[in-house]
């Protein structure tokens, strides 16, 4: 197969038809889910207060970046893992391409997981099927993911259509339910109770962890920024309204997800950090069948965009798979990869080594992509070129390396500050990594091209 055809990555402008409105419910349905609750209930383990901080510093800095590729991609009407060829070269994008379709297809995985815990508590209430957890349990697990596969399956059956559908949807069955669990919490705990409460020593979280963990969480949305916007006609629409979907949608949830994990340590007299999935917290508040109905449903329109995510970085590696096909294909792997928590015994434990890997692979690729086209390329690149062999993207066989050994730089730069104790309790290693790669990068093309990409050839 030539993936090096010279098709245009660009949409036409009769594409670009995406109102602010859909943005921002695209942007508020992504983190108003399962995964950002589960967050929220992780992030318990720093206390009230140091939670609250951690996620409005690190989010509002994660989506600073999803504003910018938002702006690339409203610019360029090109997707991220297109616009990674700019940097990256034409096949060196296949790097970032190929961590793209693995990350969201593991965070679909993540969603897939906690909802069909919900499928297996709805089973155990409406048919007696035991729980997850005690004999035979695996049953009500199994049905799950295989109904969340075939929600799935409808949720992207239009492509990005049927996403702003399923979004529009979704929005006002999350706000409900969160007004509605609202209610509920503050009823059984009061707020004071909540900010009062200490977190247990041995279970204790570092602030600098809780920031990583955040933006590991955030930042996996940032390298599908431009998918969405470039279907924009405005730039606010493709700039603002996701920095302020994501940002509300993040710590409105995760908000969510915290007083309850908190409440039910208050009520309970004693904490456990497994006890943050949604399904068991809605089960522990006496919710009953329609909250989880509820989750299964917001789990659904999250994974939509996973999933568009995800099939649109792999159409990048091989172009003349059709985007529809592309979707169907991490469809089906994400569901194969939900069964490895069941595996392993322990869904925390996969999910704390799954936002470790997002943290160290994905910080690099952002700043290249920040930095080439606001500095190197001065907010331009040569659209035509993003498909021509030889052409001013090809680099050396298609491959920048200056990036690919500033991302590998990166990773190692990333593991070995993870591991400062000073790190650890204060701001974290991420976005210091994600500075450093930065500067790496525009200097190391600096000393090998001069000026500005731009000018070359």
């Amino acid at each position: 197969m030539n993936h090096d055809n010279e098709r245009s990555l660009s949409i036409r402008p009769e594409q670009r038809r995406t109102s602010s409105w859909d943005m921002f419910a695209t942007w508020v349905g992504a983190n108003a889910n399962n995964g950002t609750w589960y967050i929220g209930g992780v992030l318990a383990a720093c206390g009230f207060a140091a939670a609250m901080g951690v996620l409005l510093f690190s989010s509002a800095l994660s989506y600073l970046f999803l504003s910018l590729i938002g702006f690339i991609g409203f610019k360029t009407g090109v997707s991220t893992m297109g616009i990674s060829r700019a940097s990256f070269g034409i096949r060196g994008s296949y790097l970032p391409s190929l961590i793209n379709v693995t990350q969201f297809i593991g965070w679909t995985a993540v969603n897939t997981y906690i909802a069909a815990t919900s499928v297996s508590y709805l089973m155990h209430d409406i048919a007696g099927w035991p729980l997850y957890g005690q004999p035979g349990g695996s049953k009500g697990m199994i049905c799950g993911i295989l109904v969340m596969s075939i929600l799935h399956i409808i949720s992207i059956a239009s492509g990005s259509r049927s996403v702003q559908l399923i979004e529009r949807i979704g929005i006002v069955l999350v706000f409900i339910f969160v007004l509605w669990e609202s209610v509920v919490v503050f009823q059984s705990v009061s707020l004071h109770e909540i900010m009062s409460w200490h977190v247990p020593a041995k279970f204790k979280m570092n602030t600098g962890t809780a920031v990583d963990t955040v933006a590991a969480f955030n930042l996996a949305w940032v390298t599908a920024g431009a998918d969405f916007t470039r279907f924009t006609k405005k730039k606010t629409t493709a700039t603002v309204m996701p920095f302020v979907g994501a940002l509300l949608g993040v710590v409105w949830f995760a908000f969510i997800g915290l007083v309850a994990t908190i409440s039910i340590a208050v009520a309970s007299g004693g904490y456990d950090p497994n006890n943050s999935d949604p399904s068991t917290i809605a089960s522990r508040l006496g919710l009953g069948i329609l909250a989880l109905i509820v989750i299964i449903l917001t789990s659904m329109t999250a994974n939509a965009v996973n999933l568009l995510a995800a099939g649109s970085a792999l159409s990048n590696i091989f172009p003349r798979l059709k985007l529809k096909i592309s979707l169907w294909i991490v469809a089906v792997l994400a569901t194969v990869v939900t069964f490895i928590p069941m595996i392993l015994g322990s869904f925390l434990d996969t999910f704390i080594v799954f936002l470790d890997y997002i943290g160290m692979v994905l910080g690099p690729i952002i700043s290249i992509i920040v930095v080439d086209f606001y500095l190197r390329n001065r907010g331009h690149y040569h659209l035509a070129d993003l498909t021509k062999r030889e052409g001013r993207y090809w680099y050396t066989n298609g491959v920048n390396w200056i990036a690919v050994l500033t991302w590998l730089a990166g990773t190692v730069i990333f593991f070995g500050l993870q591991h400062s104790e000073f790190l650890e309790k204060t701001v974290g290693a991420t976005f210091i990594t994600m500075v450093l790669s930065g500067v790496l990068y525009y200097y190391l093309m600096k000393l090998s091209y001069g000026g500005s990409k731009k000018d070359v050839n």
